[in-house]
């Protein structure tokens, strides 16, 4: 079990990561592993804990997987995978992931892409990383569904209400590096609103709206990491709105969106 804790005043938060869940299958049962992962390390599962999932074993857990050499390219993927230097069968798979090709950089195997979610990401997120060799993940179909059922999941055998957030690794325009962000959510606001409020000098904040669900999807990556094999973290401490909205409320409109 690995630990991060942020201490502010009277704010104490805790980032708990949960070892222990085995190699996820199409159809296991991941509120079930969760919970039995938290019993075995002796964790407990709380009302208003937030529980962030990495999208890998949701994705797997749902039959999210794809094996190229029965993917059948189009011409335009194959032209397009030589440009890149990425091989056809996968660029087949990112353009039937995508609504939109936005950027193309030679030789670099990457492509930018807005997947059907509306998420920009590189490659719409298809990943060929933690899965057997010859095969990808795809994202899940409706990450804010798969965050609902592993919310009702945990509450039917904890009775306890917590927030999920499904995370994933994403990359940001003109900074190097990447960062965890939440694909869906179940259970809380995505923002945290501070408009309305004073400032220390007593200034009213007009502008500042927090997306507190891609931090708390970062601060989970702290404990989790792609190599370290801890596919979820609990959160403790933190205060938060419940909410029915979805991830997918976070996404910048295209006529706002200054990067385009």
């Amino acid at each position: 079990m690995s630990v991060a804790g942020y201490d502010r005043g009277s704010l104490r938060l805790e980032v708990i990561g949960v070892p222990g869940i085995p190699e996820v299958k199409s159809g296991d049962d991941l509120g079930k592993l969760i919970v039995e992962a938290a019993v075995a390390n002796k964790i407990s599962i709380e009302d208003g804990d937030i529980v962030v999932v990495s999208q890998k074993i949701v994705s797997k857990s749902e039959g999210r997987i794809v094996k190229l050499s029965e993917v059948e390219p189009s011409e335009f993927a194959k032209n397009l995978a030589t440009r890149i230097g990425k091989g056809s069968e996968e660029v087949e798979v990112i353009l039937r992931e995508s609504n939109a090709v936005i950027r193309v950089r030679c030789n670099q195997g990457i492509l930018v892409t807005e997947t059907k979610h509306g998420f920009l990401m590189a490659n719409s997120g298809v990943d060929k990383s933690n899965v057997m060799e010859g095969y990808v993940t795809l994202l899940p179909e409706d990450p804010d569904s798969s965050a609902r059922r592993i919310r009702e999941r945990i509450h039917e055998l904890t009775g306890k209400d917590v927030a999920v957030i499904v995370s994933d690794t994403c990359g940001r325009p003109c900074r190097l590096g990447l960062v965890n962000i939440a694909l869906g959510i179940s259970g809380i606001s995505p923002f945290r609103d501070y408009r309305g409020k004073p400032d220390q000098y007593g200034k009213m904040l007009k502008v500042t709206v927090m997306t507190h669900v891609d931090e708390l999807a970062s601060a989970a990556e702290l404990v989790m990491g792609k190599a370290r094999m801890v596919p979820v973290a609990i959160i403790k401490g933190y205060s938060y709105e419940g909410s029915d909205e979805k991830a997918t409320s976070v996404i910048m409109p295209e006529e706002s969106d200054m990067f385009r």
